[in-house]
């Protein structure tokens, strides 16, 4: 299916969608357009589980190639609670500079015959003229905002602040660190992405983050009080905060976001753009990258645009319900901390690697971990689980609908 096809935005998911155009007809004119400078991006490291590899080498063996070598692999979970250390064992995880993964499909990309346009902002007014115009402009796409209702674009707030930093601590595990203070728990999550630094997520309450001043602290001033709360993790190592004029801290409120539709003419969504889930299951880029893969896969087998992007919609809806409901329910998880936070250690980090279940909010924690080690025994639990705990969030889900009439 040759097209002329524009690409606005340099993420992830453009440039390997954009890769695998040109592997499957090099004939196509693609250009990807982004607002920033080369080499400039948000973020720190970003995670991924085995399975996205697999996916990468079926699908272009060389960027796969390319993003293993340069990725660091950890395999075990390490809990700090207080003072308190645990372990757990788990799969393998890897972890990867954004910077370096978009220099990596970048060149791949432009190897392949693609274009690529640095410091272009695309107007939602001035749309590039095309067959196939993709917007993968992020959870702040301004194509997607100017037909906002088309879309049926809704955004959630979660509770929780956070805040995205760098160190220059390098963790061999994904490592986590719960600190109490006088106003309530702080956490942060670590992992590693080089040789060099690492990233580190650090998360609490809206009440403990006004009752530590942390709503009113430059950055500065607020990476220090954070280096001394996980002192336990950093080991004298500093926080790095991204670069602003202004000084001040980046604490968000992360933003769901869903789409009841994902294209408008020859308009269609991509990644960010089209959905987002909470950072605490690391998937935003693996997804991103799979609608690459899905959406590549649609205008291949399709001869029309329509059918295929309809269809690209339909596969990659389908196969995100899973993943956006463990997402909610791992944030809510996180929100809901004092629940789990006084249990013994080893049991709090146990239900720490449940939190993506249904069944886990309904049911008291300790009694949860008790059933949860007996349904690893016992078939006929593992089977009740399954059918409870969807039954359970359905119920819930009603529930929460009958309340806002």
């Amino acid at each position: 299916m040759c097209m002329k096809i524009a690409c606005v935005g340099g993420g992830p998911a453009n440039l390997y969608f954009s890769i695998l155009m040109k592997r499957q007809d090099p004939s196509c004119d693609i250009t990807v357009h982004e607002r920033n400078p080369a080499g400039s991006t948000y973020g720190w490291g970003v995670t991924y589980w085995a399975g996205l590899l697999d996916k990468l080498r079926e699908n272009d063996p060389e960027s796969a190639a390319a993003v293993s070598e340069n990725s660091v692999r950890w395999s075990d979970g390490v809990a700090h609670v207080r003072d308190v250390r645990t372990v757990h064992r788990g799969d393998d995880g890897f972890g990867i500079g954004r910077r370096r993964m978009l220099d990596l499909l970048a060149g791949r990309a432009e190897s392949l015959g693609v274009r690529l346009e640095f410091e272009r902002d695309i107007a939602a007014d001035r749309i590039p003229d095309a067959d196939l115009v993709v917007a993968g402009d992020g959870v702040n796409s301004a194509l997607r905002e100017r037909h906002a209702r088309h879309f049926g674009t809704d955004v959630r707030l979660g509770r929780n602040r956070y805040i995205w930093l760098g160190t220059t601590q390098v963790f061999d595990t994904f490592t986590f660190s719960f600190q109490e203070t006088d106003h309530g728990w702080i956490w942060a999550y670590a992992y590693g992405f080089s040789g060099e630094q690492s990233t580190c997520v650090v998360e609490c309450s809206p009440e403990t983050w006004t009752g530590l001043g942390l709503d009113r602290a430059g950055e500065a001033d607020g990476l220090a009080l954070l280096e001394k709360l996980f002192a336990d993790i950093l080991d004298g190592h500093p926080l790095i905060g991204r670069d602003r004029a202004d000084g001040a801290a980046q604490w968000l409120n992360f933003r769901t976001l869903t789409n009841r539709t994902w294209s408008r003419g020859n308009l269609v969504l991509i990644g960010d753009a089209a959905h987002t889930t909470h950072y605490s299951i690391g998937a935003g880029t693996t997804l991103a990258l799979e609608d690459a893969i899905s959406l590549a896969g649609a205008l291949r087998d399709r001869t029309e645009l329509r059918p295929a992007l309809a269809r690209y919609e339909r596969e990659r809806k389908a196969e995100l319900l899973r993943l956006q409901s463990a997402a909610r329910l791992s944030a809510q998880w996180y929100e809901n901390l004092p629940r789990y936070i006084h249990l013994p250690p080893r049991q709090m980090f146990a239900l720490l690697g449940q939190r993506h279940s249904p069944l886990l909010p309904y049911v008291p924690p300790q009694l949860y971990y008790r059933l949860d080690r007996a349904a690893g025994q016992l078939e006929v639990l593992r089977r009740f689980k399954r059918w409870l705990g969807p039954r359970l969030a359905r119920t819930a889900q009603t529930r929460a609908l009958a309340s806002r009439r």
